[in-house]
């Protein structure tokens, strides 16, 4: 991979991100009002959308091959919205803003078409099974693949008999074994949520400490939001059971979109007569089920992502682990994405044992000991039964993600991935200086609660976005895109035929039952 005829194809991967962030008003409350008309269509809009709530707005940036250009993108859409968001903000944090009572948290409500309506209606049964507060929470998603004629080159070098498509694949699950194992360094590197407001609770069982009469923190934690006070759901323990295939994988969701769950089933999925969630299984589609990473592949209108898994393989993968980083105005550095870019290769290209129980456990345990104790002092963790010093395991793998890195610059003269990896070490060697421990650092030396750290943070944001205001041309671009998605979705509501009951239903139907035997 390393000689000059294949380096070229590093370059042809592609990095896509999904910034997720709350509305906010000017007091640090959670905006009620509707997604804003100026954005367009949250359904059509490929840009920006909604997730769970009318408040959760998403950006979504087209696929492209550096990450520079993708931060390019995303920085555009930003200053676009914020030049039409009136007397809002967007929030700068992971962990929420003052949220109101469950009841006045706005569902997101994509029009009255079947698409738009099951999206709506999936969103309601989130809010049954998990309640909403937690579906308020902000990440940021990043996805990343190398070019199909890389794979065939590393196809090649292994000697491998599979077909193309069957050793993509499987080569991204093996990606996705090791990430497994080393997130653990992502949450300790860059999570940014050590506290959370006290409202966010609402009177929950927690171990926290207080930190002043309206924040809550532990003094270790790196982010609270992978952790259990984050997202977290008893139904889906053990839903995902160690796969080392892809097969696994997808015989696993077919079966959890399939099987009933009592407790739902005791909800039902109608009340009043209307739809309050899709179905009553454990899971009402693949999408559902909480992942730190996804294998995935682009989905065609109204197919479902385990059908595009099975009739055309892994794509690429989605990393769903990183927190918002609350001092940086897009919510990731350039330096994090160069970091990141070495990091996944990294797990591309080493070594990835199959997973049994109890590495599973193992990796598992890790991760939760990371995103709640991460910068104690001298904390161990387990490899392969033994135990280990998180920061001497951390610069092990930095050393290790070195070689990737100088093959990722090798026809830089600024070393960009070195110079990430170089920032990482500092992290590893001087805890002080991660996203998490200046979190707690601002929140101890300026007095200041959660919600006003945030609501500083999402000024400055916002005044930095307005001083740049966008160009005509780029202006009329969102602007038409905005319009074009109006007019698309009034398109498919207009043009729509059958019942929305028969299209849940044919949906529902659509899980490859091979998977599911």
């Amino acid at each position: 991979m390393a000689s000059d005829a294949h380096r070229s194809l590093l370059d042809q991967g592609r990095r896509g991100i999904e910034r997720e962030t709350l509305r906010v008003d000017m007091q640090g409350r959670l905006a009620l009002d509707p997604h804003p008309a100026a954005l367009g269509s949250a359904l059509t809009n490929p840009h920006i959308t909604t997730d769970y709530s009318e408040s959760l707005l998403e950006f979504i940036t087209p696929a492209e091959h550096d990450i520079a250009t993708v931060l390019d993108e995303l920085d555009r859409i930003h200053r676009f919205t914020n030049a039409r968001l009136e007397h809002e903000l967007l929030w700068s944090q992971s962990m929420p803003c003052i949220l109101p009572d469950e009841a006045d948290i706005p569902i997101a409500w994509y029009g009255t078409s079947h698409i738009g309506m099951i999206k709506h209606v999936y969103r309601r049964g989130l809010a049954l099974r998990y309640g909403k507060a937690m579906q308020c929470i902000a990440g940021l998603h990043y996805n990343y693949s190398l070019s199909e004629d890389l794979w065939r080159v590393l196809k090649k070098d292994a000697n491998s008999t599979a077909d193309d498509k069957t050793f993509q694949s499987e080569s991204y699950i093996a990606l996705i074994r090791n990430f497994h194992r080393y997130s653990w360094l992502l949450m300790y590197l860059f999570g940014a949520s050590p506290a959370l407001s006290m409202h966010f609770l609402r009177g929950r069982q927690h171990e926290l400490e207080t930190l002043s009469d309206d924040t809550l923190y532990l003094p270790y934690a790196t982010s609270l939001r992978m952790s259990d006070l984050g997202y977290q759901n008893d139904a889906q323990a053990g839903l995902m059971q160690p796969y080392n295939d892809l097969e696994s994988y997808m015989r696993s969701l077919s079966r959890a979109v399939r099987q009933p769950y009592p407790a739902y089933e005791a909800i039902g999925t109608r009340r009043d007569g209307e739809w309050i969630q899709l179905n009553t299984n454990l899971l009402q589609i693949e999408n559902e089920y909480y992942a730190t990473i996804r294998p995935k592949r682009v989905i065609n209108s109204g197919e479902r992502p385990v059908e595009a898994l099975c009739a055309r393989g892994v794509q690429y993968i989605e990393v769903r682990c990183m927190d918002i980083d609350p001092f940086e105005p897009l919510g990731i550095s350039l330096e994090t994405s160069r970091f990141l870019d070495a990091f996944l290769l990294f797990c591309a290209l080493d070594e990835s044992p199959f997973t049994d129980e109890a590495s599973h456990r193992e990796k598992t345990e890790n991760f939760a000991r990371t995103v709640k104790q991460g910068r104690r002092p001298g904390l161990l963790l387990q490899r392969d039964g033994a135990p280990i010093a998180l920061q001497a395991w951390g610069l092990e793998l930095l050393e290790k993600i070195q070689a990737v890195a100088h093959v990722l610059d090798a026809t830089s003269k600024d070393q960009p991935h070195t110079r990430a990896l170089a920032t990482q070490k500092e992290k590893l060697l001087h805890p002080e200086l991660t996203p998490s421990a200046r979190v707690l650092a601002e929140l101890q030396t300026t007095d200041q609660s959660f919600e006003q750290f945030g609501m500083r943070q999402s000024i400055a944001h916002a005044e930095y976005f307005r001083a740049r205001p966008l160009s005509t041309e780029e202006n009329a671009y969102f602007n038409t895109l905005a319009q074009d998605s109006i007019a698309a979705q009034a398109e498919m509501e207009r043009t729509q035929s059958d019942d929305f009951d028969a299209f849940v239903l044919a949906y529902s139907t659509r899980t490859p039952q091979q998977l599911c035997d």
